[in-house]
């Protein structure tokens, strides 16, 4: 059985489409753009990852800066 994904295999996969380096932490106060220099069209397949993933539109209640803001729009991990 293949693992749940979590935000950080997403955000792996984006910087991977960068050929960027993986990285090992998302702490809560990761910026996406400034700290992980995510522009427009990483954040557009971040947010289809996540649909994907998640089933859920971070956006769809605003912005979201923060590796913390994308989480808490992420529905609860089930046991």
């Amino acid at each position: 059985m293949k693992p749940a994904p979590t935000l950080l295999s997403v955000v792996n996969q984006v910087l991977a489409n960068k050929r960027r380096p993986a990285i090992a932490a998302l702490p809560p106060e990761t910026r996406l753009r400034e700290e992980l220099g995510f522009d427009s069209l990483d954040m557009a397949e971040l947010t289809v990852r996540l649909e994907e993933a998640f089933g859920v539109d971070i956006f769809a209640a605003g912005v979201v800066r923060t590796a913390g803001e994308v989480e808490a729009r992420l529905p609860a991990a089930q046991p």
